[in-house]
């Protein structure tokens, strides 16, 4: 399956003291990324939460590679990469309204019960996961 595209206008209140977006911002990107994604394919975090499913970030690795500013449209390319008994990839590519990619990033998320503790994913849920999912995200070439 494609990567999912999600576009976000850099709002101020995400922008620093040089009018760019905040490193911090893209994490927030890339939750939107990945919810959005996981909506359009019928899966719900919410859903999830009330089976007392939770999937936190438990690893996150971003490589800022530009920079994006104030009131520009970004697109974040979200894909699921990799589906394991208990947890799961997701990849990223942050792309500018010039095709420039700004940033990569992936993280990882563990699946656990109400109670904190780890558990597997529930075979439907990792099924309709695993469907979602098919390499890295596609998003104009590096070089762009």
């Amino acid at each position: 399956m494609p990567a999912s595209v999600t576009d976000v206008r850099v709002r101020y209140a995400e922008t620093d003291q040089m009018g760019r977006a905040h490193h911090m911002s893209f994490v927030a990107w890339f939750e939107l990324g990945r919810t959005e994604m996981m909506r359009r394919s019928g899966l719900s975090y919410a859903a999830m939460e009330r089976r007392g499913i939770y999937l936190p970030v438990v690893r996150l690795e971003i490589d800022y590679l530009g920079a994006a500013a104030y009131e520009e449209l970004v697109s974040v390319h979200t894909q699921l990469a990799e589906v394991r008994s208990r947890r799961v990839r997701f990849d990223y590519v942050v792309a500018a309204e010039s095709g420039e990619r700004i940033a990569e990033a992936s993280t990882v998320l563990v699946c656990v019960g109400s109670d904190g503790r780890p558990r597997r994913l529930p075979d439907d849920l990792r099924e309709a996961l695993r469907k979602l999912g098919g390499g890295h995200p596609e998003a104009p070439p590096a070089d762009a």
